[in-house]
C-alpha cells in the first residue's frame, strides 16, 4: 500500500482537529482534504474504521467530526440486569464511566459500541453524579451468546450465561442442531431484545451437558469470544519461521552471552518463559542487571500472517489448567520460550545501579543465552530461605541471593519515590484431575515474585525512558491520576473511618494513609478503596506516564510472547539498534501515533476481555464448589453497599455475595453508598465496608455468577447497652424511602455504584 493512502487516517484526523474545521459529509471532507477518486475507496474504509474505534463520529447531516465537537462520550456500553447501564470511554482520559438509567439505554447491550449524550449533572457542583443517555449504538459489540437450552411447553429458550445479556432467547429450529434440554449451547440472535420484543436466535454449537467441568472452560472461551484455534496459514507460517532459523547466524552478529550465569523464575505450570535475569558487581557496592527478553520479533515480522493473528489476539489468555497463546505454540512454547538449558535469542538490556539502586547508565543488545536454570517461584524462595540441597547450582544460589539484594535495593528506591504498593489478599484455586474445584489456598506472595516484578518494571521504565529521549511515538501503558470525582468520593469515605484527608489526595497522602493502616482492621476496607479510586491503565501513545508505581514514562516490554504492545516495542528497539532511529527519516518510518492509539485501544479492549474470562472462570470454579455447602458458615468483609442490599467477601474464596435487606435484622435502615455504610435507625447497628461479619451461604445462582448471603446467627442482635446509647437518627435530605421485605430502607444516593468482584490466583505480571 503507498505511504500516502496508509497515512490517510492520521491525515483525517490531523484534519478535523483544525480549529478551522466546520463538520462536513465524507465527500465534502474528502474534497477538502485533497483526497483524489482513485484514494476515495481507501478513504472511506479510513472513516469506518474511525467511527468503529471511536476516534471519529458520524453528527447531525452525516457530518464527519471528533467526538468531542459533537459533544458526546465515545465508548462500551456495560448492561446491568435492572436495566441501568454505563459507557466506559474508549479513552481512560476522555471522561469517566458514564451511568445511563434504565430508560435511556436505547436497548444497547453488554460489549456494544454507543455515542452517549452527558444530559445531567449533579447540582451545585456534584460533579459525580453524571447521567447520560445513549443517541446511537455505533456497532453491535457480539451476536453470540452461550447458556443452557431449556423448554417451556413447545418453545426452546436460551438462559444465557454471565452479565451481558439479562433476558432468555427465544430459539428456533433445535431439532436439527440435536440439542437437549440442559445443553451448554451457543445461540446466534437473529433480533436484538427491545422494549416489548423479545431477543430471538439460533443454536450454532452445542458445547455439551452443562455442569461439566470441561464445558465450563470451553463456555467462558465462547461467551467472551476468545479466539482459542489458529487459521492453517497462521501455523503454516510458523513452522516456516522454525524450519528457516539459523542459529549459528544468529551468534555471529549478536551478542554471545551463553557462558553466563542467567536463569527464569516463574509459576509452577508455566511454558511460555520470556524474561530471563543476569547479575554482577560493579564498582563500590553497585551491580549490572541483565534482562534478557525473548526476541519475539525475530520470528514475527510486521504484516506477515503471524503479526495479523497476534494483534487480534492481542495477548495471551491465562484461564484454570488452559492457556490461549497469543502465538502458536510453536513458537510460544518452543523456539521462543527462553527454556533451561537451550540457545535463545534476546533483547537484553542492561542497567547499572551504585550502591543505592540508582540508575547510572543502560544499554541495549540482541543476544543469545543459555538459561542456567528453570526455577519455579516456590523453588526461589526455598533457596532464599537458605534451604538448599545438594542438586543446587552454587553459581545459581550466588545469583539468585544477589539477584533479593538488589531487588530490596531498587524497591526501596521506588517506593522513595512515590510507588504505591496496594495490601490485598489473594487466593488459589485448587482442582482434582477431573478439572473439579477442592478448595482454595493464599496465594504465594514470597519475596521472590516481588525481585521478578521489580526488575521487569525498571526494564519497562528505561525502554520507555529512551523512546521518549528519541522523540519516537510509541505504545506505552499509561496509568492516569485518579479522577477528581474519584477522590472526592474516597477522601469522604476515609472522613467516615475518621482518617480526615484532603479532597485531591497527593501521592504522599495516599502512601502516608496506606502506610498507617498496615495491619490494622481497616487495611481491607482502605485499600480497596484506593483501589477504586484509581484509573484503569491503558495502552497508549500519550505520555501520561503510571501513576501506581511513579514513572514518568512507562512501556510494556517484556513480555512479547504474550502482549502484542511488548512487540511493538521490540520493533522499535531492533530499529534503535541498527541505528534506523537517529536519523529523522529512520523516525518517520515507525507507526505513527494516530496508528499507535488504534492499536493501544484494541489491546486495551482484549486485554479487558480476556482478564473478564480469566476472573469469570474463577468465579464459576467457585461458585461451583459453595453449591456443595450451602448452609455453611464463613467469615467475611464487607466490600460495597447499594441500595439492594450489602455486598460481602469471603475471606477464604475472595468471591462477593449479597445480603438483601430483606434478610437483614428487622429495622429501619439508612444507606449512604458514598460513605459506604448502612444504619440501623432502631438498634443503631452500623455496618460499613471493610467490617468483619460472620455470614451463612445461602443461595448460588451459577447462570447469573450471583452467590446469596445471610448473616449468620445472632450477627447483628443489638444490646441493651446499645439501644439505650444510641442517638436517633435523622432522615438524610432528598432521600429516597423504599420497602422491602416490610423493612424500610432510605437511600442517599439511587445511582447505583461499580462493583469490584476481586477473584486472586495465578500470579501474571500485568504492570
Amino acid at each position: 500500500m503507498p505511504k500516502k493512502t496508509r497515512d490517510i487516517p492520521s491525515r483525517i484526523l490531523e484534519h478535523l482537529s483544525a480549529k478551522s474545521y466546520r463538520p462536513e459529509r465524507p465527500r465534502k471532507l474528502a474534497r477538502s482534504m485533497g483526497i483524489d477518486e482513485g484514494e476515495y475507496h481507501a478513504f472511506r474504509a479510513a472513516v469506518k474504521e474511525l467511527m468503529r474505534a471511536g476516534r471519529v463520529v458520524q453528527g447531525g447531516g452525516n457530518c464527519i467530526m471528533l467526538p468531542q465537537a459533537a459533544g458526546l462520550v465515545i465508548g462500551t456500553f456495560r448492561g446491568h440486569e435492572r436495566g441501568f447501564g454505563f459507557v466506559v470511554p474508549s479513552s481512560p482520559t476522555d471522561h469517566e464511566d458514564l451511568f445511563i438509567p434504565p430508560p435511556a439505554t436505547l436497548d444497547a447491550i453488554t460489549g456494544d459500541t454507543v455515542a452517549a449524550q452527558v444530559v445531567r449533572r449533579g447540582k451545585r457542583g456534584d460533579l459525580s453524579r453524571v447521567e447520560g443517555r445513549v443517541v446511537e449504538i455505533i456497532a453491535r459489540g457480539e451476536s453470540r451468546f452461550v447458556g443452557e437450552l431449556v423448554k417451556d411447553g413447545r418453545q426452546w429458550f436460551l438462559l444465557p450465561d454471565g452479565a451481558a445479556l439479562h433476558v432468555p432467547v427465544l430459539v428456533g429450529d433445535v431439532s436439527s442442531s440435536r440439542a437437549k434440554t440442559g445443553d451448554q449451547v451457543v445461540v446466534e440472535l437473529t433480533e436484538f431484545p427491545s422494549l416489548g420484543r423479545p431477543a430471538r436466535g439460533v443454536i450454532v454449537e452445542v458445547l455439551g451437558r452443562r455442569g461439566d467441568p470441561e464445558i465450563d472452560t470451553i463456555s467462558i472461551i465462547r461467551e467472551h469470544h476468545l479466539r482459542d484455534e489458529f487459521p492453517e496459514d497462521v501455523l503454516t507460517a510458523a513452522r516456516k519461521a522454525v524450519r528457516e532459523y539459523d542459529l549459528e547466524a544468529e551468534i555471529a552478529r549478536r551478542e554471545n552471552l551463553q557462558d553466563e550465569v542467567i536463569i527464569t523464575i516463574d509459576p509452577d505450570d508455566a511454558k511460555d518463559f520470556d524474561d530471563a535475569i543476569s547479575l554482577r558487581p560493579v564498582g563500590r557496592g553497585g551491580f549490572e542487571l541483565g534482562i534478557h527478553i525473548a526476541d519475539v520479533s525475530r520470528f514475527v515480522r510486521p504484516g506477515s500472517k503471524l503479526d495479523d493473528e497476534a494483534q487480534l489476539r492481542s495477548n495471551s489468555v491465562y484461564l484454570l489448567r488452559h492457556v490461549i497463546p497469543m502465538l502458536p505454540e510453536i513458537l510460544s512454547n518452543g523456539l521462543c520460550s527462553l527454556q533451561e538449558n537451550e540457545p535463545r535469542l534476546t533483547k537484553s538490556v542492561f542497567i547499572r545501579y551504585d550502591s543505592k539502586g540508582n540508575r547510572k547508565a543502560t544499554r541495549f543488545a540482541e543476544a543469545v543465552i543459555r538459561s542456567r536454570k528453570r526455577l519455579t517461584y516456590r523453588e526461589a524462595t526455598r533457596i532464599l530461605e537458605s534451604k538448599t540441597n545438594n542438586d543446587d547450582d552454587p553459581a545459581v544460589v550466588a545469583l539468585l541471593n544477589g539477584m533479593d539484594r538488589a531487588a530490596r535495593t531498587i524497591q526501596k528506591r521506588r517506593l522513595a519515590d512515590g510507588m504505591l504498593v496496594l495490601d490485598l489478599p489473594d487466593v488459589e484455586i485448587i482442582l482434582n484431575d477431573d478439572g473439579e474445584v477442592t478448595g482454595v489456598e493464599p496465594a504465594d506472595t514470597s519475596f521472590s515474585h516481588t525481585i521478578i516484578e521489580m526488575f521487569m518494571i525498571e526494564a519497562n521504565d528505561v525502554v520507555a525512558e529512551l523512546l521518549t529521549e528519541l522523540g519516537v511515538p510509541h505504545l506505552r501503558r499509561i496509568h492516569p491520576d485518579p479522577p477528581a470525582d474519584a477522590q472526592r468520593n474516597l477522601a469522604k469515605f476515609l472522613r467516615v473511618l475518621g482518617k480526615p484527608l484532603p479532597e485531591q489526595l497527593g501521592r504522599e497522602d495516599m502512601i502516608r494513609l496506606l502506610t498507617s493502616v498496615r495491619g490494622k482492621p481497616e487495611s481491607f476496607a482502605v485499600n480497596l478503596a484506593v483501589l477504586r479510586s484509581m484509573a484503569r491503565a491503558e495502552y497508549s501513545p500519550k505520555g501520561l506516564g503510571h501513576f501506581a508505581l511513579a514513572s514518568r514514562h512507562y512501556s510494556h516490554f517484556t513480555s512479547p510472547i504474550r502482549r502484542y504492545p511488548d512487540l511493538t516495542v521490540h520493533r522499535l528497539i531492533e530499529d534503535y539498534l541498527a541505528g534506523r532511529l537517529r536519523t529523522r527519516k529512520g523516525r518517520a518510518s515507525a507507526p505513527s501515533a494516530e496508528t499507535l492509539a488504534t492499536v493501544g485501544g484494541k489491546c486495551s479492549v482484549t486485554e479487558r476481555r480476556a482478564e473478564a474470562a480469566e476472573r469469570e472462570l474463577r468465579q464459576v470454579k467457585v461458585l461451583r464448589l459453595l453449591e456443595k455447602q450451602l448452609g455453611n458458615v464463613e467469615e467475611g468483609v464487607v466490600t460495597g453497599v447499594t441500595n439492594v442490599g450489602v455486598f460481602v467477601q469471603l475471606q477464604k474464596y475472595l468471591i462477593d455475595g449479597l445480603i438483601r435487606f430483606e434478610d437483614l435484622a428487622d429495622d429501619w435502615w439508612d444507606i449512604n453508598t458514598r460513605a459506604g455504610c448502612v444504619i440501623g435507625q432502631q438498634s443503631g447497628k452500623r455496618i460499613a465496608i471493610g467490617d468483619q461479619l460472620r455470614v451463612q451461604i445461602a443461595a448460588v445462582d451459577l447462570a447469573a455468577r450471583k452467590l446469596d448471603l445471610v448473616l449468620a446467627d445472632g450477627e447483628l442482635e443489638p444490646t441493651e447497652n446499645t439501644k439505650q446509647s444510641t442517638p436517633k437518627q435523622s432522615k438524610p435530605k432528598r432521600s429516597t424511602t423504599t420497602r422491602t421485605g416490610g423493612k424500610k430502607v432510605t437511600t442517599k444516593q439511587t445511582t447505583p455504584p461499580k462493583k469490584s468482584h476481586r477473584q486472586g490466583g495465578k500470579r501474571r505480571r500485568r504492570r
